[in-house]
């Protein structure tokens, strides 16, 4: 059964939760990732199919979890919040601090692929939201739309002849050597770490919403979000101190496509969820509003400057004084 903390003397345990939470889930997504890709690696699987499959899926295990669990206990608030938010902060605070370590060079081919896919995803997304419920339908819809862009991936980058950004983002993967029933145990273990880390931080993410008497929604696409996007930000960072930018850039938009399609996908499929007013009042656009500035920035110099890096980051720090405020809370209905 689940605690419902009071003000004043429980508020540190809520903390104290919520910080296991986040540790959990981004320590389990890590060793979770590890051994699924040293399992594959033993079975002989190629580094481009295990970067467009597990690592791809592997990394979006955090905010998968975190969202079903939201969906499961009737808070579709976090649920979808969880997405939309994490989608603004991979693109304005997580490319804007790679992009403002070392400017961001990006590769055409991939940008007119998964770029468009994106922007597709994202206006599709729109569409359901506008019905006002997430359907079971809509969510096998959103998987099939994955496994269709997952194929299309793995077919466009086998007939090139250069090193695909897939290949060489699995290859970065560092997992522990040893038999195959090793990493499966260490995928199973950080698989457990996951599902519980997203126990925890949903509940305390809830209860901080009570506390402040905060929409849920708020919570969602500000801590629950930037706290599941966290192993992103460190893989972009990362990238961008080797000068590997292009890599970083390739995991934003990939991470974005599979937000929508994966994590809404598998969590509307196993739970079907109504659509908060707060996501289509405000954060949906600022989601889309961001995505397109990413498109334009993009074709204006097919580089990211320390600049635009800057312009990204107060633009996000913009939108999270907007979501606390109490007169935009207001006006927007949050």
């Amino acid at each position: 059964m689940r605690a419902a903390f009071p003000r004043g003397s429980f508020r540190l345990t809520v903390y104290i939760l919520l910080l296991a939470g986040l540790a959990l889930l981004l320590t389990g997504g890590e060793i979770l990732v590890r051994g699924s890709v040293g399992a594959a690696r033993s079975l002989g699987v190629s580094p481009m199919v295990i970067g467009i499959t597990l690592v791809g899926f592997g990394t979006s295990t955090p905010e998968l979890m975190a969202s079903v669990e939201a969906a499961f206990i009737g808070s579709p608030g976090i649920a979808i919040g969880n997405v939309v938010g994490s989608n603004v902060a991979n693109i304005l605070l997580i490319l804007g601090v790679a992009a403002l370590i070392a400017p961001i060079t990006i590769q055409r081919r991939p940008l007119r692929r998964d770029g468009a896919v994106m922007i597709a995803a994202t206006v599709l997304f729109g569409l359901i939201l506008a019905t006002g419920y997430m359907a079971r339908w809509t969510g096998f819809l959103f998987i099939l739309l994955l496994i269709a862009y997952v194929s299309y991936c793995y077919w466009s980058e086998r007939n090139l002849g250069e090193e695909s950004l897939q290949a060489r983002d699995a290859e970065e993967i560092a997992a522990p050597k040893g038999p195959l029933w090793r990493h499966l145990l260490l995928a199973i273990a950080g698989l457990a770490g996951v599902i519980f880390g997203a126990r925890l931080l949903v509940d305390a993410a809830i209860n901080i919403a009570r506390l402040y008497e905060i929409s849920e929604t708020v919570i969602g696409v500000s801590i629950v979000a930037v706290g599941t996007s966290l192993p992103e930000l460190a893989a972009a960072v990362s990238a961008s101190l080797r000068r590997q930018g292009d890599i970083a850039f390739g995991n934003i938009i990939g991470s974005n496509i599979f937000n929508i399609l994966f994590i809404l996908g598998v969590t509307a499929s196993i739970k079907p969820i109504p659509v908060p007013q707060e996501i289509l009042r405000l954060d949906y656009w600022v989601m889309a509003g961001a995505a397109l500035l990413l498109i334009f920035v993009s074709y204006t110099g097919w580089k990211v400057i320390r600049r635009e890096a800057a312009l990204f980051l107060l633009l996000y720090a913009g939108y999270m004084t907007l979501l606390f405020s109490p007169a935009a809370r207001g006006t927007f209905g949050l």
